[in-house]
């Protein structure tokens, strides 16, 4: 166990150097706004979404449905969210939404 670990710590420090070494070029060691930035056209590629195919798939994605909605409704709403933790969504929804 003793054999590997002297190996090991000195393989971390000497990667610790060579991670810490700093850019001949910048001697701020920090790098510049300019080499930060990408273009828009990368920025673009790298987050395109991919469309949607179906006329159902969009729908589902703009509308959400109606238990969803109740649920959001009763979450928000902290007694009816304490009451659902302990009865249940309908009941607690019931008691005071009075609809369900």
């Amino acid at each position: 166990m003793r054999s590997l670990l002297a190996p090991l710590i000195v393989t971390l420090a000497l990667a610790a150097l060579c991670s810490c070494e700093k850019d001949p070029k910048d001697p701020s060691g920090s790098p510049s706004a300019a080499s930060i930035k990408i273009t828009k056209e990368v920025a673009n590629a790298f987050v395109k979404r991919q469309k949607r195919s179906s006329l159902y798939e969009w729908y589902s994605e703009h509308y959400r449905n109606p238990v969803e909605q109740m649920h959001e409704r009763c979450e928000n709403y902290p007694p009816c969210d304490y009451l659902s933790d302990q009865i249940g969504f309908p009941m607690a929804y019931n008691h005071f939404f009075r609809r369900y």
